[in-house]
């Protein structure tokens, strides 16, 4: 299936209108083309209300993380931004909902399908690798995080760049220095692969 009938449908998608607070707003990009994919867990309302995905205080960081310049991070050639969940699915008590599992039930395999070459998929926070890993994932998101190598050359696993997650990389300091490094090595190495 071509990616841009594909992206179209998703846009159109309304399978959980009913479900969503804020109404229906898919966020999602890429192309038979992209080299890495970035699978997050849902858009967040700032991220809804732009229509651009990862456009908010978590992508800065996440691009921090990858060292790449927006103006990459935006082109689908090089990345895909294929959240688990496409609409930002409202608030709860301790902050976002989950996405939707309607979104990744219907779509991710399709998109998936999609990509010309077989890309790096990075998979951010516990839904994602839930996902993806099933039963390889570590019996918590830090043990899945610090294993990163079991899932490579296929997947590279990371926590939520969110600000909420502070704390837990003060308290994961090897983060920064063990697995940042790789993360940059690894995608980079991608990008400049030809296909």
């Amino acid at each position: 299936m071509a990616a841009l009938p594909l992206i179209d449908e998703i846009r159109a998608c309304r399978l959980c209108e009913s479900e969503l607070p804020h109404g229906v707003r898919p966020v999602v990009q890429f192309s038979p083309h992209s080299k890495v994919v970035i699978v997050g867990q849902a858009p967040g309302i700032r991220v809804h209300r732009s229509g651009v995905p990862w456009d908010d205080a978590s992508g800065d960081r996440l691009r921090q993380w990858l060292e790449v310049s927006t103006e990459d991070f935006y082109d689908t050639a090089k990345f895909g931004i294929v959240p688990m969940g496409f609409c930002y699915p409202g608030t709860g008590k301790s902050g976002d909902l989950p996405p939707r599992p309607e979104c990744a039930e219907k779509w991710m395999t399709p998109v998936m399908n999609t990509f010309e070459a077989k890309p790096l998929v990075l998979l951010i926070g516990a839904y994602a690798q839930k996902y993806f890993l099933k039963a390889r994932r570590q019996r918590t998101l830090t043990d899945t995080v610090h294993s990163f190598r079991e899932y490579l050359p296929e997947y590279f696993v990371l926590p939520h760049p969110s600000p909420r997650n502070n704390i837990w990389l003060k308290k994961n300091e090897w983060f920064e220095g063990d697995i940042l490094p790789s993360l940059r090595q690894h995608v980079q190495k991608r990008l400049t692969q030809s296909i």
